[in-house]
Order: C-alpha cells, then structure tokens, then sequence
C-alpha cells in the first residue's frame, strides 16, 4: 500500500512549537516510508478562523523546509462531501435529529448518575451523552444536531507510538455529534471524510486527539473506508500552567529568524538527539533517515 499521511491544522492563528511537533512527525513518518505528505487546512469552525492564518502557516512550513505534495484541501469547500455522507448514514438509519441543549445534556447525564447510584467516567472531561432522543424527539422539539447511532461493542487498535488501545465507544462517548447544532459539520465527520477521500492510510498527530480515534474509527468503517494507522505523539507543555501549549492558551507563534532553532527543539520533543545542520534541508535529511531506523515498517 502507498503511504499518504497528512498534516491538518486549524487556521486560528500561525504555527506554535506544540503544532510544530505534530508537523514535524508526520513530516518524517512520510518521508521516511517514502509516501505523500498532504496539506489539509481544517477551517470549518468558522469562528475560530483568522483570516490570513492558512497563508501563514503555509508559509511558516516552506521556511522550515517542510514542503507538502500536491494540492491543498481546505475543509471549508468540502461542504457537498459532507451533506452527501450525512444523507448516506441518514438512509440507513444510522443518523437521529437530536434537540438536548448543553444543559440538557449536563442534566440528563447527572440524573442517569443518580439512578444508577454512581459515578460515570468522562472522557477529557466530556460526559457521554445518554441516549435521551436516540428513540425519538419529546413532544414538541426540533433536532437542534445530528447523531451517529454508534454501535455497540469495543474498539481496539494499536497506536505506533503509545502501544494497544480501546475504547468502547457507545458507553465513554455515546452518539457523537455529525453536524452542530449551529449547523457547522462536526470536526469527527468532516476528518473522517476526508481522511477516506485522500486515500490517507496513516495518521501523525498530537497525543490530545487519541480519545478521538476510536470514534473516528467506527465511523469509517461505516461510511465504507479502512482507518488509517495513527501515530500520537508527545504534547508540548506550557512550563507556567502545565497545559497543553496551544492558540487557545495564547502559545506564541514560532521565530521563523531560526528555522533550524525551530526544528531542533521540536526533533528534541520527539525523543532523538542533537542533528548537527545548517539549513532546514540538511537538517531534515538526516532526520528522516533516523526516523526511518527506529518507526518504518
């Protein structure tokens, strides 16, 4: 099978050290297996988006040396994709309009705790959602979003960095959300969608989306494509807060003065030694060539 791996940022501001981690693996691991490396600019939460922020990044990967094969995706142009796979699941029955607000859901789970006389597992603090309009609307009530019916059962898989996982997906997550309900398309969708219609066969990206692959797994599956193998590696964290450095906390954008600088400590995040370079180019050909020693195959 012909590698192709991606790398998909969200446009809400430039690159930062943390994003820099996950771009520099995938980077790698492509070049390492001698496959594609793609470029998709995941825009579709709109009001994350600044403007100028896609060009930017994109510029801040050709500084680093970090060239992408082909021709960039932008999620938001992918809207028929989207409303075409929603339509297909609909069909089978396999989607339901769901009209829980945030605080119905908050509520909803609480009382389910209280019946069963425990506590429930959250996972990355997110409480599962219960099932309330799985077998239809209460009287009165409009959809607000659109849920996948996820199936029962465990789903196992192995990451090439963190070893054996699983989840069963129907009890730590319940139906997840296709399309919001501010009418934008779920994250889990669209990166589904498109993962299938790139032909992507391997995932790198930071270990705070691991959670998401079980999810991400069985909608594939429905949806007719074979998930992709994943690679989740380290998170940078903020030394001050000890949260993951991201846009959201404020993380600065990386000084682009050093590319070489830049690379370094990223190569260093993932766990190798020092590379003596002076150019991005240099720097990348022996990292590649160390990549492919200890993670092809």
């Amino acid at each position: 099978m012909t590698y192709i791996g991606r790398f998909a940022p969200s446009p809400s501001g430039p690159l930062h050290a943390g994003s820099l981690v996950a771009a520099l693996a995938s980077y790698l691991d492509a070049r390492a297996h001698g496959g594609q490396w793609l470029l998709r600019i995941e825009d579709i939460d709109t009001p994350r988006t600044v403007p100028g922020a896609d060009r930017a990044i994109m510029r801040q990967l050709q500084t680093l040396g970090l060239h992408w094969d082909g021709q960039v995706l932008w999620q938001s142009h992918r809207d028929a994709a989207y409303r075409q796979a929603l339509e297909d699941l609909t069909a089978r029955g396999l989607v339901y309009g769901c009209a829980c607000t945030r605080r119905e859901i908050i509520e909803n789970h609480a009382a389910l705790e209280q019946a069963r006389g425990q506590r429930l597992a959250l996972l990355d603090g997110e409480r599962p959602y219960v099932g309330t309009c799985r077998n239809g609307l209460p009287p009165g009530r409009q959809p607000r979003a659109w849920r996948l019916r996820v199936p029962p059962g465990e789903e196992t898989f192995t990451d090439r960095w963190l070893g054996p996982q699983r989840q069963d997906v129907a009890q730590a997550v319940g139906d997840f959300v296709l399309r919001r309900a501010d009418g934008m398309w779920a994250y889990q969708l669209a990166v589904v969608v498109d993962d299938a219609a790139q032909g992507v066969t391997d995932v790198v990206r930071g270990a705070d989306l691991l959670s998401s692959t079980a999810r991400q797994r069985v909608l594939a599956r429905l949806i007719g494509a074979r998930p992709p193998r994943v690679m989740h590696v380290p998170l940078v964290l903020d030394p001050a807060t000890g949260l993951k450095l991201s846009k959201q906390n404020h993380a600065p954008a990386l000084d682009l003065a050093r590319p070489v600088e830049q690379l370094a400590l990223a190569w260093r995040t993932l766990g190798f030694g020092p590379i003596a370079a002076d150019t991005p180019d240099a720097f990348l050909a022996q990292a590649v060539a160390q990549w492919a020693r200890r993670y092809k195959g």
